[in-house]
């Protein structure tokens, strides 16, 4: 039986994981984003911070195949990149919780792919880059001068760990049941918006 799982992703600045938060809280659901990293970690006995970094930096084929051929005694996830261990782990963790809770929100780590069996409804929140600058300074506390660069760099990663890890384009909206804009319609409106839109997908699985 499918589940009404909600999951998101969001370009760095569109406010994704305050949307998301208000979502779980308006419909009394659990809510996970870094929650995820920080199991991982815990499981792994390495630092969030460090299995972050590792998270979205992809090895190049040529490396990995080299790790492989050196390795031939080792089990195939053993001789996994460091990365591609960080993905297996958070799936297993995130696959447990869907078994678990009958529905809850996930922001980010590809949780529309790994949960695509199970009926989740996949949001896509984004916004006009001067708008998520404006609000990595003002709400994040990101320095002016380097605002933009970060946000670059932190799209750039979500968007190499998605493609990755899925093998489809992380702004390919048509692989999301529901995409809004946060800039123009704000962050309570596209928590209300989703809350409407899930409990009619809802209804499907009644």
């Amino acid at each position: 039986m499918k589940k009404p799982i909600i999951t998101i992703e969001r370009q760095y600045g569109s406010g994704g994981s305050i949307i998301g938060k208000l979502v779980a809280e308006k419909l009394g659901i659990n809510f996970y984003n870094r929650q995820i990293l920080e199991m991982t970690a815990e499981k792994c006995g390495i630092s969030a911070e460090y299995l972050e970094s590792a998270e979205e930096s992809v090895p190049t084929s040529f490396l990995y195949s080299l790790l492989l051929s050196s390795n031939t005694g080792r089990s195939m996830e053993d001789n996994l990149p460091l990365s591609d261990k960080v993905f297996l782990m958070e799936s297993r963790i995130i696959t447990e919780i869907a078994e678990r809770e009958k529905s809850f929100v996930l922001v980010g780590r590809c949780g529309s792919y790994i949960l695509e069996d199970k009926g989740c409804f996949s949001v896509y929140i984004y916004a006009p880059p001067e708008e998520r600058v404006k609000r990595a300074i003002e709400e994040y506390g990101m320095p002016s001068t380097k605002a933009e660069n970060i946000m670059k760099k932190a799209d750039k990663r979500r968007e190499t760990f998605f493609n990755v890890n899925t093998g489809k384009s992380w702004q390919d909206k048509e692989l999301y049941s529901l995409c809004l804009n946060s800039a123009e319609l704000g962050d309570e409106l596209c928590a209300e918006l989703i809350v409407k839109a899930y409990k009619e997908y809802n209804e499907q699985f009644k």
